[in-house]
């Protein structure tokens, strides 16, 4: 890949979490602390219109470093392996002479490998620790790599998570990780494994070790910090567990009716026993398609325990921008912060993830910095995608994107140089061919969502109903607009130019 333009960071560093709401952040949210992040949002810019591409984490995760839209990239769904020979930023940032790494959460192979697609983030190699003892890479045009598979005490643990628990003299590792039950665990909340033992805790520990060899060597750079938390189950070590009061949460709700006017199967999520089949196709799980019903106060222990996740994240965070700055490296590194996808902990009635595309779930933080680069202590409400990020990272890096990449890059917008670039998003959805398959196009104003087969869909209107609780699909007087986005939907998909956006009259 040939160098394209004047590079405007030497290193890159991506810090990502998982399944984090967008606006839980102590910068947006008074019921949170995040000390460090907030730090870095004051250093740079905070864009507040951020969205995945795909609301599950392998789609989006292969979209990260390849450009490409899941459609695009073969890796559309949960269980789906991203395939090897689909060229990634870590290829062309190799090739220009950039060290590349990935610490933490990859996900970019199902759990459940097969003989055509075989997974190394599958078992048996998952626990194959004298396999992990002799791989670091190459992986998906990352060098080197350090992984993990499972969240909280699951026991897909293993990979280099496992070995560096042995190293840090923590022998009985197996007793925090632990099958699933089948029984009903919510109540447990306080995970036993001391902080320093904590997934987090070696993801800082090795991404800091990384940067001190870069700055030893004078090597540029690019960084993968991959963060398992938030994502459920909810479980966080002491004293994390009691950080926040659950009385003093607050636990959104579904407002009465608001599912009246949306596709059927919202409404069956909130009965006790819904019948899916319908919905099924291919044999594989629902994602996402069961009861939604929960108990609130149960969900509000939920909410300060996810909290709690999040607060000791950006301890960890701290300690990787703290070391970043000691070695003298933070002006000339391009610092990212973003989550895969965002979460639902009650609002619309909802928990978790799903065929839902809420602003909750599609919208993410993001947090861009660099010392005398980015713009200080700005907030942007340019939108933005994570299909973006590999292209913005080649040209940050001065190295021109291959026309194989979808997104667009978004350097002049990050850097200040310009207030918007995209005036749409699209977010893709597809875990069943046709039953469970969706797309949604959203601008400054309105938000769209066609599902495959199907008369019905979803129309918002951000600026009018900012929650999202009346579904415009079926009102006469937004027919001309739900006929317009849709049309700029079609245009988006085939690259066409948008047309001309009417207004509601009397919706």
């Amino acid at each position: 890949m040939m160098r394209g333009m004047a590079a405007r960071a030497r290193n890159i560093l991506l810090i990502t979490s998982d399944q984090q709401h967008w606006n839980t952040l102590g910068c947006l949210n008074g019921e949170i602390r995040t000390p460090n992040l907030d730090r870095l949002a004051a250093q740079g810019t905070l864009f507040t219109r951020a969205y995945c591409p795909n609301p599950t984490c392998t789609p989006t995760r292969a979209s990260i470093i390849t450009g490409k839209y899941p459609s695009q990239h073969g890796a559309w769904s949960l269980g789906t392996k991203l395939l090897e020979a689909e060229h990634t930023v870590g290829e062309d940032l190799q090739a220009a002479g950039v060290r590349t790494a990935l610490v933490g959460k990859a996900h970019f192979q199902p759990l459940a490998g097969t003989p055509e697609f075989a997974s190394l983030e599958a078992y048996p190699a998952l626990q194959d620790l004298d396999f992990w003892r002799r791989f670091h890479g190459p992986f998906y045009g990352f060098e080197h790599v350090e992984l993990a598979r499972n969240h909280t005490d699951e026991a897909h643990v293993g990979q280099h998570y496992a070995l560096w628990m042995e190293e840090q003299g923590l022998a009985n590792w197996r007793d925090y990780f632990r099958p699933p039950t089948g029984t009903n665990d919510r109540q447990q909340r306080s995970w036993e494994i001391p902080e320093q033992h904590h997934y987090g805790t070696w993801i800082a520990e090795r991404s800091c070790d990384l940067l001190d060899g870069y700055a030893g060597r004078g090597e540029r750079f690019f960084l993968w910090a991959s963060f398992f938390d938030p994502h459920p189950k909810y479980l966080v070590p002491e004293p994390w567990d009691l950080m926040y009061d659950p009385v003093a949460v607050t636990v959104p709700a579904m407002v009465p009716g608001e599912h009246d006017a949306n596709p059927p199967h919202f409404q069956l999520t909130q009965t006790p026993d819904p019948d899916f089949s319908p919905w099924r196709e291919s044999g594989r799980g629902l994602h996402g398609l069961t009861s939604h019903l929960h108990d609130r106060e149960e969900l509000a222990r939920d909410i300060a325990c996810y909290y709690g996740m999040i607060s000791l994240m950006d301890r960890q965070v701290g300690r990787i921008l703290d070391r970043l700055e000691a070695l003298g490296l933070a002006e000339d590194t391009l610092v990212v912060f973003t989550s895969d996808h965002g979460h639902l902990f009650g609002q619309h009635g909802l928990t978790a993830k799903g065929p839902f595309h809420y602003e909750d779930l599609v919208r993410v933080p993001l947090i861009v910095a660099q010392p005398g680069r980015v713009p200080a202590g700005r907030r942007s409400p340019a939108l933005q995608s994570l299909v973006d990020f590999a292209p913005s990272f080649l040209a940050a890096a001065g190295i021109s994107a291959p026309a194989s990449m979808t997104g667009l890059d978004q350097t002049n917008v990050w850097y200040g140089h310009g207030e918007i670039l995209r005036d749409h998003v699209l977010v893709e959805n597809r875990h069943e061919p046709t039953t469970i398959h969706l797309r949604t196009y959203i601008d400054e104003r309105y938000k769209l969502t066609v599902y495959y087969r199907r008369d019905y869909g979803e129309l918002f209107d951000l600026a009018e109903d900012p929650h999202e609780v009346r579904n415009l699909w079926d009102v006469p007087a937004a027919r001309e607009l739900k006929n317009c986005l849709i049309r700029k939907l079609l245009d988006a998909e085939l690259g066409r130019e948008p047309l001309p956006m009417p207004r509601i009259a009397g919706a």
